[in-house]
């Protein structure tokens, strides 16, 4: 589904920091099918990932070489997850005033944009674009595009708080038997999830999870091992919803896959 414009607070772009963007965008290529297109920007390259159906190619994402002083400092690679914003400056001082933290910019990405990378109270980072002429992802609902975006925590409470107060969603009770969960809304409609942190994952700091369809997992995850990655989660059923498993990308960046139920 082509998409022309996002609305407050949904997740709206992708990006990939790899440690090798080079051998990490040929992976996330042959895995999930995506085309790949350079473009140079002043530290390097800039790679648009697009999804191509028929005669059409269509941004979904981007990656790019992080910087030698960020991998230095011990940082893996990593997904970042953009939500729309009306205003990037605005949505900052929100952020500030409700114990969030400002790591990166403001700043206008030439025409098509205006950024930020925000920490919030309890570490998890994430990026706000105020979009210009690039308003983010251009298509959704279709194998390889991101379906959900997760939020994984140790004080939900908090973090109930905290987005809903910069970003206006709203929450409601996921429908999981026996496992407590939590739904992200915006204009009524659920695009993400937040789930509760226990001793189990140890020392893993709190983050957002990023969700890519696929039409097969299993076959996806088969896929994966093939060309270097490794599989935190196996194919796992989810009631009502499809099934899901958690990769590892041989640079080290973790994100999901998920077949949804037709």
């Amino acid at each position: 589904m082509k998409v022309e414009r996002y609305a407050q607070g949904l997740p709206c772009w992708v990006e990939l920091a790899s440690h090798d963007a080079n051998a990490g965008k040929q992976f996330y290529s042959e895995l999930l099918g995506w085309s790949l297109q350079d473009m140079p920007i002043p530290d390097g390259v800039y790679t648009m990932f697009n999804l191509v159906l028929g005669e059409e190619s269509d941004e979904i994402g981007a990656a790019y070489q992080m910087p030698a002083e960020m991998s230095e400092q011990g940082i893996p690679t990593n997904w970042t997850v953009y939500f729309a914003v009306d205003s990037v400056d605005a949505t900052i001082a929100l952020a500030r005033s409700n114990g969030g933290e400002l790591l990166l910019g403001p700043h206008d990405v030439g025409t098509a944009g205006r950024m930020a990378l925000l920490r919030d109270p309890q570490g998890a980072k994430f990026a706000i674009w105020q979009a210009g002429e690039h308003i983010g992802a251009r298509r959704r609902g279709e194998s390889g595009t991101l379906c959900w975006v997760e939020l994984a925590c140790r004080n939900t409470g908090l973090a109930k708080q905290f987005y809903p107060k910069i970003l206006d969603w709203k929450v409601q009770p996921g429908d999981i038997p026996g496992f407590e969960y939590t739904e992200w809304l915006v204009d009524g409609e659920p695009f993400g999830g937040m789930m509760e942190m226990t001793e189990e994952w140890g020392d893993i700091d709190p983050h957002w999870m990023l969700y890519f369809t696929v039409a097969d997992c299993d076959e996806t995850v088969v896929k994966a091992t093939k060309i270097g990655g490794k599989i935190c989660v196996p194919p796992t059923n989810i009631p009502k919803v499809g099934r899901f498993a958690v990769i590892k990308d041989p640079q080290g960046g973790v994100f999901s896959v998920i077949a949804l139920n037709t």
